[in-house]
């Protein structure tokens, strides 16, 4: 039995790529080089068939913690435009190396139609998106150069400030609640994208930042990969005021499988059951609904359960599914038809 197609709301695999030394790192994602969490072997045998391929520019040293206990890792400081417009640059090239070199396996997908001609035809679905807007310029110059290339997803902030507002810290416990907002470059920032229709992720944004930006934008409300807060008080998760806002606007909100995230303790462990996962399933459903809740690993960028492991553990999240009496027409949009469905409403067809 083929497993059930996954569309997942994000990744950090071109970072993996991005830091390996030696090798080719694109023959390495194409061939399967057995680290982290995704390649392209392990991708089609857990069913992954395609996502939102972040672009992340680190500062030096920028790392999860290393102990299980730490619920606060520290964060590094901010990375100037020039650095991360660099850094955004050779990541975004990787991606298209990936797809030049994949032999016609793996596209770089501007529309929602072209994603859905590539799940039909076993085709690696990728979106381009970036994971803080560093590399953007206050003009847009390099918003549109990198639109041209093929952007169509982002991420105004990570968790640390930038010109356009103010991340979420990676605080635990603690509300979204932690400064200010959007700033006025930040607010000009949603006007252009939407102008564009690109998809504006507000996974990082803190709950300032996030209903600022909910005034503003006329496309749908995303957070591409958040938890459920009532279930695990993290700043980084969203409150039941913030699910009810993504499904009044018709958006969309992608089940992270950070565990630090996932956890009613806040522990960065991956001795954390897949129980947890459905149940921040099943909060997200009665809150935001069925049309609104989808999946956004975060593999290659967090520690995961290990019950998922890697890309290949997939079908052991859709099992959990279906003991919980979870249907296949709602597994089906949890697992990609969602993705597709706020994607068109985004980007049109």
């Amino acid at each position: 039995m083929n497993p059930v197609p996954v569309f997942d709301g994000h990744n950090d695999v071109l970072l993996r790529l991005w830091v390996k030394t030696g090798g080719d790192p694109v023959a390495d994602f194409l061939q399967g080089d057995g680290l982290g969490h995704l390649d392209m072997p392990r991708m089609k045998k857990g069913g992954l068939a395609g996502g939102f391929f972040a672009i992340f520019a680190p500062t030096d040293g920028e790392d999860l913690p290393d102990d299980d206990e730490e619920v606060n890792p520290p964060l590094s400081g901010q990375i100037a435009q020039p650095g991360a417009l660099r850094k955004t640059l050779e990541m975004a090239a990787l991606l298209f190396r990936i797809e030049r070199e994949s032999q016609g396996k793996f596209k770089v997908c501007r529309t929602a139609g072209e994603i859905r001609n590539c799940l039909a035809s076993g085709i690696m679905a990728a979106i381009l998106h970036i994971e803080g807007a560093e590399a953007i310029d206050e003009k847009f110059k390099t918003l549109d150069v990198l639109y041209e290339s093929g952007l169509r997803s982002i991420g105004p902030v990570w968790s640390r400030s930038n010109i356009f507002g103010h991340g979420v810290p990676f605080r635990f416990p603690s509300t979204g609640d932690t400064g200010d907002g959007l700033t006025a470059a930040g607010k000009n920032l949603i006007r252009y994208c939407n102008e564009r229709r690109l998809l504006i992720d507000l996974s990082h944004l803190n709950e300032k930042g996030f209903w600022d930006a909910a005034k503003l934008s006329k496309t749908p409300l995303v957070a591409t990969h958040s938890n459920a807060y009532a279930i695990c008080p993290s700043s980084r998760n969203l409150s039941d005021d913030q699910l009810k806002a993504v499904r009044d606007s018709g958006g969309m909100v992608g089940l992270n499988f950070a565990s630090g995230f996932l956890r009613e303790d806040g522990r960065w462990s991956t001795d954390t059951p897949l129980e947890i996962m459905v149940r921040h399933l099943d909060h997200m459903l009665k809150v935001a609904g069925e049309n609104c809740v989808a999946l956004g690993s975060d593999f290659d960028g967090a520690r995961i359960p290990e019950g998922i492991r890697d890309a290949t553990g997939l079908p052991n999240l859709i099992e959990a599914l279906r003991e919980r009496q979870y249907g296949e027409k709602l597994i089906a949009k949890i697992a990609h038809e969602n993705w597709l469905s706020v994607l068109e409403r985004t980007w049109g067809h």
